[in-house]
Parts: structure tokens; sequence; C-alpha cells
């Protein structure tokens, strides 16, 4: 059990670092059409599209990818209190 919920908290860990690398590559030009890039954005596009759509920007800046990262943390808080109610700590 405490190697599934590791594992989960890893891939959770991963994906916002994933989504911080992709949100900062729009401050280069041309990065997100680089090969990483395009990769990146087959990650990170799925899960930011529903924010987007619910979250209008501010003018120039899309806070939406902060919403994001958000709930992954509390996503992650939340899988941290759930293992710690099943195993009784």
């Amino acid at each position: 059990m405490a190697f599934l919920f590791q594992i989960l908290m890893t891939a959770l860990q991963i994906y916002s670092w994933i989504l911080i690398i992709y949100i900062l590559m729009s401050w280069f030009p041309g990065a997100r059409e680089s090969s990483f890039g395009e990769v990146l954005s087959r990650l990170a596009e799925p899960f930011l599209e529903p924010f987007r759509k619910i979250i209008p920007p501010l003018g120039m800046i899309d806070i939406s990818p902060i919403v994001a990262i958000l709930v992954l943390n509390f996503a992650r808080s939340g899988l941290r209190e759930l293992y710690f109610m099943i195993m009784g700590l």
C-alpha cells in the first residue's frame, strides 16, 4: 500500500513540474514549437484545457495554469490525508 501511495505522490509531483516547465516555456519564443515543447504540450494541454474554459484570461495573463497546479497540490494533500486515515496514523 505504501509503495502505491509513493508512486501516486511522485506521479503528481512530476506532473506538477511538467506543468510548471510548460508554462515557463511560454516566455521563450519558439520553445513550445520544439520537439520537447510538443511533448510537454501533449501532456499538459488535456489537463489545462478545462481550466481555460472556466477561467478567462485577465488581459494578457492566463491564471488558469496556476489554478490547475493548486488543484494538483490539493489532490496530493487529499491523497496524503486519505493514506494516513487508511493506515491509522
